[in-house]
């Protein structure tokens, strides 16, 4: 049995409207009727409140339908490395603000009688906004390549 059929089963089973049921999942009523319809399938988290409701396991909604097991896997994986995309964008921001600060000090050296000074050595201010967008660009990059190959 596909997904869409057996919401509409245990739908009707408990006596409810979709009206009824999205209410007790926070959708739109339309949502349901495109689940019901097989038009569109529910994110993980409805899976899971739709399982609690009717008092079925997800796998019985899940194994359903291959596509809507699909979806779900296809979901998960989007949010697989999360921490590490943060990661890199950390580091490509850390090297622009390195590059900032240092074009600031440099412009503000060369045009005000102030003298500011760089500390923490010529190497981090010279290659280290260029290293840290290096690495957050290839990190990025790899992260992309290893989404598309799961």
């Amino acid at each position: 049995m596909i997904f869409a059929d057996k919401l509409k089963k245990e739908r009707k089973e408990k006596g409810w409207s979709q009206e009824e049921l999205a209410e007790k999942l926070f959708v739109s009523r339309q949502s349901v009727s495109k689940w019901e319809n097989g038009l569109n399938y529910p994110s993980i988290e409805i899976i899971i409140k739709l399982s609690d409701l009717f008092g079925v396991t997800i796998d019985e909604l899940l194994r359903s339908d291959e596509e809507l097991t699909e979806k779900v896997i296809q979901d998960s994986k989007q949010l697989a490395h999360p921490k590490l995309k943060f990661l890199f964008d950390v580091l490509f921001l850390l090297g622009v603000a390195l590059l900032i600060i240092k074009l600031a000090v440099l412009l503000l050296n060369k045009f005000t009688a102030l003298d500011f000074t760089l500390y923490g050595g010529s190497f981090i201010w010279n290659f280290g906004s260029l290293i840290f967008m290096i690495a957050a660009g290839i990190g990025s990059g790899v992260l992309k390549e290893k989404y598309k190959q799961e």
